[in-house]
């Protein structure tokens, strides 16, 4: 089995193979990690390059040691120390990469649809490391494989998705590919922070976090992104965690064995309070080793595509 696209751009447009087949791959690329020689031959000859518009820790040194892990040369380019701070565009910018022989770009993006009008202009194959508010779909990728590791199976999983619903790309991705594998999805978060119309994405909404957490398998907080609070969408910082802060208490409400995720970074005790970060139901830093496992799966299957493509 081949990936349809050339790119990885988001999870609204994989099919729920597709799904499975990245994860299942994934599950071979995390055997690598827990091998103390973390060096195998699958990129050999291949060349990645990360391209960051925007600040990155988790990410973007995930798919650093993803490529070298697996024998690629790698490269990284930062847009405030590159020709984009002398005014150079996206797409020459793609193309400059493009003609250096790159096969695989990753993109990271303040404005949404980014990726998408890179791809269209590059022969490389282009991995979406974010991009604006639209989706950020690795990070969903590593949210289900950690939620199947952790759980058999995501098929008939209720999963609870809780606070910056309207700017997190995170959200959109992780609705997209969860709804496709059999999951019943919720969110919850402050009215101002809930997109308009999000029911029509097959997601129940609550108002309350207490209507969410009931009778959850998995629980995914989102960060508030304190940028935003200039905004005033919701009135301190002390009153969200009061009435939307994951604790102990809140978190009898789910099921005995349901899982607490984020994405990182965590405000603590803001989003979560630090004993649940800390709990044994936690898997925060499983999902870090899990995001390299992931984004291992993802360059090895689309160069994969690409040497498919050269051969036929």
């Amino acid at each position: 089995m081949y990936l349809k696209s050339k790119d990885l751009l988001g999870l609204k447009d994989l099919s729920a193979d597709e799904i499975e087949f990245i994860l299942e791959t994934a599950k071979t690329m995390k055997l690598i990690l827990t091998t103390k020689n973390k060096k195998t031959p699958h990129l050999q000859g291949k060349s990645i390059v990360t391209l960051f518009y925007e600040n990155s820790t988790r990410t973007r040194l995930s798919f650093e040691l993803a490529s070298k892990y697996m024998s690629a040369s790698s490269a990284n380019i930062s847009a405030s120390v590159s020709s984009v701070a002398k005014g150079e565009s996206l797409i020459d910018t793609g193309k400059t990469i493009d003609a250096m022989g790159t096969d695989v770009i990753v993109l990271r993006h303040p404005l949404s649809g980014a990726p998408h009008l890179l791809a269209k202009h590059v022969k490389a194959s282009v991995i979406n490391a974010g991009d604006g508010m639209n989706e950020h779909p690795t990070q969903a990728l590593l949210d289900m494989f950690t939620i199947k590791e952790a759980k058999g199976d995501i098929k008939g999983l209720r999963v609870a998705i809780i606070g910056d619903i309207y700017h997190s790309r995170v959200a959109r991705s992780n609705i997209w590919g969860l709804t496709k594998l059999g999951a019943e999805v919720c969110v919850a978060g402050p009215s101002t922070l809930l997109p308009p119309g999000i029911e029509k994405t097959g997601v129940k909404v609550f108002n309350t976090i207490q209507e969410a957490l009931i009778d959850t398998d998995v629980i995914i907080g989102l960060r508030i992104q304190l940028e935003r609070q200039k905004k005033g969408l919701f009135p301190t910082i002390r009153e969200y965690a009061r009435f939307f802060g994951l604790d102990e208490k809140r978190l009898v409400l789910a099921k005995k064995d349901a899982l607490v995720l984020h994405p990182g970074p965590v405000n603590r005790g803001v989003e979560l309070t630090s004993s649940v970060i800390d709990c044994d139901r936690s898997l925060i830093n499983e999902q870090v080793t899990n995001g390299v496992a992931v984004r291992m799966a993802l360059l090895y299957l689309l160069t994969r595509r690409r040497s498919n493509e050269d051969i036929n």
